[in-house]
């Protein structure tokens, strides 16, 4: 006897993957193998099976990039293998161990019947549990040859991620296709050693950790390394007794989530997600079927989707699994989304959308948001996920904070309105967990609530790229459920974890505001057309729901119920959290960019005609006004015929020095660098611009992060900056429309901009519009405002209102802040005086503050263009276009109504007249949308919020006859949280009084006579 650790150990692992994991399946024989690579895209397993194939010598290469290939493997069992479990052991050439990253397959019988799915960690089939001998073999194998982008050469420039520039060589060599005996004692003793390493690992030295090293020892004196399958049984015994001793009884609980966060689209593309979800989703219902306790959970609505039309034989497996409670689908959103950029309305239909599904085909409806791997969570969303009905929220990324670490596990989260949220992160840090003994002592270590709840969640399997849970994975928690020295695990639904942590923690610890992750800040502005395209999508589906319910309504138009969630599905795919903050490979975003085309194509098409039915056939010009404030003439959501503008010209004065544009709000100095050199509101006198400096500079950065090219940008990018001042062209005009405009071009290393401002009469809002040629690599373009406001807080929409943040850096936690977010506008002011920066695509900022002498500037620069080359080399190379505003002498309330107004522009068109509105609002109260109900009846559905942080009263007004109405959730449902209960009473001329607290979202259900 001894206890010299290392020998023992060193020993073991040894033994372990030197001789017991290549044992489990070493008696084999090879099978025949055929094929037929596929010329293009993917085709239906129908198709497949019916393919002629060709012979196939095992070691030839396979697979270009993005190919698809079809094999198929026949055998017969030897008769000497009766009374043994047989499997097909199939290696297609793995040259990384994770799964997801790489070629990968899925198996069928001749049927068409799916099997399961062939990768580095499940590289299996079961042929016989208890062979008869002579059976006949008969697989057919779709394989996927993508190609490894991440793994072996993380961060170079690759062709690979896109079809039309990879590679056409042949990527994979596979090593056997062999009939193989699984040695089922052996598997056992691989993992009872495995478990049994893993834990001594974590344990100090004491009677135990030296129990089970003696055990070890024992078991391996006994293993006869030549006969290892006759004598796994005893070496097993040596090791009972180590296992059998229970957890401690304050051990920690690990719920335990079978798990494979499958990005709907990253370092491959959409159509290969649809696939990698069938592979995944037939390994785990095969999973199982062969288990009795195991439970696999998978959000996404739109995965359950893809799968019901594109490989409804898995789906019917899927359906019959869920009717089990085996397969749980969790998350209650259409996918699991970025939560930072997208506006409330596709926050709610993610929502809506995810929600119907689910309880269209399963009658389940999700009770918690499960976003694992969003980059940043809004502090909008502890409201909205209450008013959707959830109860609980999951994520577990802000765990990869650079700087500080969260305070809590299990906590409530607080919102920008005072709703809250019950929140858990896994206390083990991560989302792919293997259960392995670091992550299970982790988890009972790390866990911030110990002393108070007893228990975190563990969502196991590999993810990212799909595969899921492992047989070693539910072998290993079968033998963590009750052992001593480690956590308790069990497979467990989350409702359950969250009822009894919620049990156990009746005041949890509350953390308010956005959840802000301190990495991937350059999400914010990487792949600036996938962002516009989204940007553009939102408000053009908030637009043909007005005007489709209004020419409902008003002039019997048929609502296109169909073909809005239709679109609205397309725009919230792409919103999932590798696309929208283009960190995808370079199909993804091509896709993008194409898909955004098509969708706004159509909304043009069903607005047009919406429009056309309310202001009839004619010659005169209407001006129609989507946007929930007067502009452009027209009254709020409703429109009128053109009239001769009475607003003065702007007056424009050119001189050596620039040119100065001036109308009865403001006056605007432009200096002959086309630079702002003053902005006055005339009301106050207050000049906008800080003494002695300039607006509207362009500011090129190096931008070269540590890592994650598209994802990160590091604060030393600050410490070298190029002005672009220098100036091809500037001209001025005054236009016909009383308009001024002045047009600024300007070269710069190899590429041009060309900046259009210009300011309306009666206006206090200088607009630019940006044409870039963007020939960039690795940089990063500033625009900067330094303001002569003394702010404390900068104030940037987010989803129905607004967060603040300070503009000093005096903790770790507002330093780490450099680079932030904002939707439509970000807003800062001093008593008396604010100003606005408004934007039409535009989610990053950062401020700074300098002071001389105690004058304070208050710098703010918005983020437009980044030239990451990883993971897609090209990332916003060509001609990019921005629209942004500068809003001088603002108030929260005008800058939010400007930021509403760039994103939802008038519409001139020919028509006989124009309408009033379908619905108005009064008192301080914002109009989100206007549409008929997702159920069909009908009924309208107005949704109304407080978008500046006070409380407001005001009337909901509807100009149809109404015969009742009813506040609502987010889902247009029945609302049961009685703090969320209103009265929603009608009056006779169909108004409601509404009453909202600061930022508050109000929706309301109408019915009609």
């Amino acid at each position: 006897m001894h206890d010299d650790i290392p020998l023992t150990t060193g020993r073991a692992k040894r033994v372990l993957d030197e001789r017991i994991r290549p044992a489990i399946h070493a008696e084999s024989v090879p099978l025949t193998v055929e094929w037929n690579e596929l010329p293009g895209e993917p085709i239906s397993p129908t198709e497949g099976l019916a393919l002629t194939f060709e012979p196939y010598e095992v070691g030839a290469p396979w697979g270009a990039a993005w190919g698809t290939t079809w094999f198929h493997l026949t055998g017969t069992v030897p008769a000497a293998w009766a009374g043994r479990r047989v499997e097909a052991r199939i290696d297609l050439g793995f040259d990384i161990n994770m799964p997801g990253f790489q070629c990968e397959g899925l198996a069928y019988r001749p049927d068409g019947t799916p099997i399961k799915s062939i990768n580095p960690r499940n590289q299996w089939v079961l042929i016989a549990e208890d062979a008869q001998g002579d059976e006949k073999v008969d697989l057919y194998l779709e394989a996927a040859s993508n190609p490894v982008l991440l793994d072996y050469h993380p961060f170079l420039p690759t062709a690979q991620g896109d079809i039309q520039t990879s590679s056409s060589k042949r990527l994979y060599t596979p090593r056997r296709m062999d009939l193989a005996v699984f040695e089922q004692e052996l598997h056992e003793l691989s993992l009872d050693i495995e478990v049994l390493l893993e834990l001594q690992d974590e344990l100090h030295a004491g009677p135990r950790r030296m129990r089970i090293l003696q055990a070890l020892d024992n078991a391996l004196d006994v293993l006869d390394l030549q006969h290892l399958a006759e004598t796994a049984g005893a070496a097993r015994a040596e090791l009972a007794d180590v296992l059998a001793q229970p957890a401690e009884a304050s051990a920690h609980r690990i719920s335990a989530v079978g798990h494979a966060h499958i990005d709907s689209a990253w370092l491959w593309p959409v159509r290969e997600t649809i696939r990698k979800v069938a592979r995944t989703t037939s390994s785990m219902t095969e999973l199982i079927d062969s288990t009795d306790d195991f439970v696999y959970g998978m959000s996404s609505a739109q995965q359950y989707a893809w799968i019901k039309e594109h490989r409804p034989e898995v789906y019917e497996r899927v359906k019959a699994a869920v009717a089990a409670g085996r397969f749980l689908p969790i998350g209650g959103m259409w996918v699991e989304s970025d939560t930072v950029m997208p506006t409330g309305e596709s926050i709610v239909r993610q929502f809506s959308q995810g929600q119907r599904f689910f309880k269209d085909e399963f009658g389940i409806e999700p009770k918690g948001v499960w976003l694992p791997d969003s980059f940043g969570y809004s502090p909008a969303l502890p409201q909205l996920m209450r008013r959707a009905g959830f109860e609980w929220f999951f994520t577990q990324k802000i765990s990869w904070n650079q700087v500080n670490k969260f305070p809590h596990h299990t906590f409530l989260w607080e919102g920008i309105d005072g709703s809250r949220m019950f929140s858990h992160f896994p206390s083990m840090d991560t989302y792919n967990s293997q259960l392995s003994g670091s992550e299970v002592a982790k988890a009972s270590r790390q866990f911030k609530e110990n002393r108070i709840a007893t228990g975190s969640i563990a969502p196991v399997g590999w993810g990212d790229g799909g595969g899921g849970t492992t047989r070693e994975m539910t072998g290993k928690a079968e033998r963590l459920a009750d052992l001593e020295g480690s956590a308790r695990v069990a497979w467990e639904h989350p409702d359950t974890f969250f009822d009894r942590a919620r049990s156990e923690m009746p005041n949890p610890p509350v953390w308010v505001g956005e959840l802000y992750l301190e990495l991937h800040r350059a999400t914010l502005t990487s792949q600036h057309k996938t962002k516009q395209g989204n940007r553009r999508s939102e408000h053009l589906l908030i637009e043909a729901e007005l005007w489709c319910a209004t020419a409902a309504l008003q002039a019997g138009f048929e609502y296109p119920y169909e073909e809005l969630d239709a679109l609205w599905q397309q725009v919230l795919l792409q919103q999932f959290h590798d696309i929208l903050p283009g960190t995808s490979i370079a199909w993804v975003h091509r896709e993008a960019v194409e898909q955004y085309a098509r969708i706004a194509d159509r909304l043009t098409a069903i607005i047009s005609q919406a429009v056309r039915a309310l202001v009839g056939s004619g010659d005169a010009s209407v001006v129609v006004n989507p946007a929930p404030f007067l502009q452009a003439g027209a009254p709020a959501l409703g429109a009128t015929v053109v009239a001769s503008s009475t607003d003065a010209a702007v007056q424009l004065d050119s001189s050596d020095d620039g040119h100065v544009l001036s109308n009865d709000v403001v006056r605007i100095a432009i200096s002959r660098e086309g630079l702002i050199t003053s902005a006055v509101d005339l009301a106050s006198g207050r000049d906008a611009i800080a003494p002695g400096q300039v607006g509207n500079l362009l500011q090129l950065h190096q931008d070269f992060p540590n890592m994650w090219d598209a994802w990160d940008v590091d604060r030393y990018y600050k410490n070298r900056v190029e002005d672009l001042r220098d100036v091809s062209s500037i001209s001025a005009d005054l236009g016909d429309d009383g308009v001024a405009r002045i047009v600024v071009e300007r070269v710069f290393s190899e590429s041009t901009i060309t900046q259009t401002l210009s300011l309306a009469p009666g206006s206090r809002t200088l607009q630019i519009a940006q044409v870039t040629d963007w020939r960039e690599t690795e940089k990063f373009l500033k625009v900067a405002f330094p303001l002569d406001v003394r702010a404390e807080h900068t104030i940037a929409e987010t989803q129905f209102g607004a967060q603040k943040r300070v503009t000093h850096q005096n903790t770790s936690w507002e330093a780490a802040k450099f680079e932030t977010s904002m939707q439509r506008y970000v807003h800062v002011e001093e008593p008396g005086f604010g100003v606005g920066l408004v934007n039409d695509s535009i989610h990053g900022y950062d401020v700074s503050r300098d002071a001389v002498d105690g004058d304070v500037t208050t710098t703010v620069r918005l983020s437009l263009l980044r030239a990451p080359r990883f993971p897609d080399p090209e990332t916003d190379q060509g001609v990019q276009t921005h629209r942004y505003g500068f809003v001088v002498g603002a108030t929260l309330a005008d800058t939010t109504a400007e930021g509403v107004r760039l994103n939802l522009d008038a519409r001139t068109v020919s028509g006989d007249h124009g309408f009033e509105p379908l619905v108005s609002v009064s008192g301080g109260l914002v109009l989100s949308s206007v549409k008929l109900a997702d159920d069909r009846s009908g009924d309208l559905v107005v949704r109304v919020y407080e978008p500046v942080g006070q409380r407001a009263s005001g009337t909901v007004t509807v100009s149809a006859p109404v015969t009742s109405a009813s506040t609502v959730t987010l889902l247009e449902g029945p609302i049961t949280d009685p703090a969320q209960a209103a009265d929603a009473s009608v009056d006779g001329s169909g108004a409601v009084a509404v009453s909202l607290s600061a930022f508050e979202v109000r929706t309301i259900r109408f019915t009609l006579a």
